[in-house]
């Protein structure tokens, strides 16, 4: 059995097949690039609305199997940008009406979980998950992923690449703004004092970014010494929460998600609290930890499995649709 999910929250098209007991068969991805400022929703979904079809045959063409061997499908529901999630669920209504398949549902935050510990083979994390659109602590407990803390404003990828566009930095071949900042930071070890802002459990970026371009715009500092900097104490920031969220729970395994992921920085400062409490720590690869198709499908598969379809006319996207909302009773099953 098959299931084929679809990815739409953002600026990713992607499409994925997965067979039931966790191969993945294809995973073939679009992704929409703006050619300045951040993502324009509406011509995100324009371009998913495009590709959709190139996908879909993509991924079918990756994986050797037919419409016809497709035992459900699964589309991100939320949460997301608006007309972006709209599009992909159209899509994945269409194919399953034409299909005559079961419909599923999925959680965008849940799935980078669920794929995560899929291919890194963890089992019970404490999740930190980082992108540009979110920035959550989370582990399992009594039918869900709980939150233990989170962004109050913006979300770390978006710190980043709201930093790299403020500094002229231009995307190369698609490369990340992160991963600019990233490779820049790498050539210094000169602090410059930002704001640290840790709130409970909860972290704010905006001040630490405000703060960050008010200094850029000064000229005082080189780029790399502010990029050293910023890294420095935003990934602090996640890094105190996330160990603090490890001792409350007592938690065995800290698995790192999410397009941030990729920073070896990060990496790092996450290895080390997790050896401090005889923790395994895992990292999501690249092709898992961005949005993507695979992630949407086996999430798919693990509610179908534990009897969670949509109905068609039910499956309204859902823009807000926190981590915590969402029972997944396949995880103590």
């Amino acid at each position: 059995m098959y299931c084929l999910g679809i990815e739409s929250t953002a600026d990713d098209f992607g499409v994925a097949i997965l067979s039931f007991d966790g191969r993945v068969l294809s995973n073939a991805n679009s992704a929409y690039m703006p050619e300045k400022g951040g993502i324009h929703p509406r011509e995100a979904a324009r371009h998913h609305a495009e590709v959709a079809g190139k996908v879909l045959a993509e991924a079918f063409e990756r994986a050797g199997i037919k419409p016809q061997d497709v035992s459900i499908v699964a589309f991100s529901q939320g949460p997301g940008l608006g007309p972006c999630l709209r599009t992909g669920a159209t899509a994945a209504r269409a194919l399953a009406s034409y299909l005559r398949v079961p419909l599923v549902g999925v959680n965008h935050c849940v799935a980078h979980i669920e794929i995560g510990k899929l291919v890194t083979g963890a089992v019970d994390p404490v999740t930190l998950y980082v992108s540009g659109g979110n920035t959550i602590i989370s582990a399992f407990e009594a039918g869900r992923y709980r939150v233990f803390g989170e962004t109050l404003d913006i979300a770390i990828g978006n710190c980043l690449d709201v930093f790299a566009r403020e500094a002229g930095m231009s995307q190369r071949k698609g490369a990340p703004f992160g991963a600019m900042v990233e490779e820049l930071a790498s050539r210094s070890k000169t602090f410059v004092p930002l704001p640290y802002t840790v709130k409970g459990m909860d972290l704010s970026f905006s001040g630490l970014l405000t703060a960050a371009v008010q200094i850029l715009h000064e000229r005082k500092h080189s780029l790399e010494d502010l990029c050293f900097s910023l890294q420095e104490v935003a990934f602090s920031m996640l890094t105190e929460v996330t160990e603090r969220a490890l001792a409350h729970t007592e938690k065995l395994e800290v698995l790192l998600t999410g397009g941030v992921a990729a920073n070896k920085r990060l990496q790092s400062m996450l290895n080390v609290i997790a050896e401090e409490h005889n923790a395994r720590f895992c990292v999501v690869p690249k092709e898992y930890a961005l949005d993507n198709g695979a992630m949407i499908a086996w999430t798919g598969i693990l509610a179908y499995k534990s009897k969670i379809t949509l109905p068609v006319e039910k499956s309204f996207v859902k823009l807000k649709w926190r981590l915590d909302e969402v029972y997944a009773p396949w995880v103590e099953g």
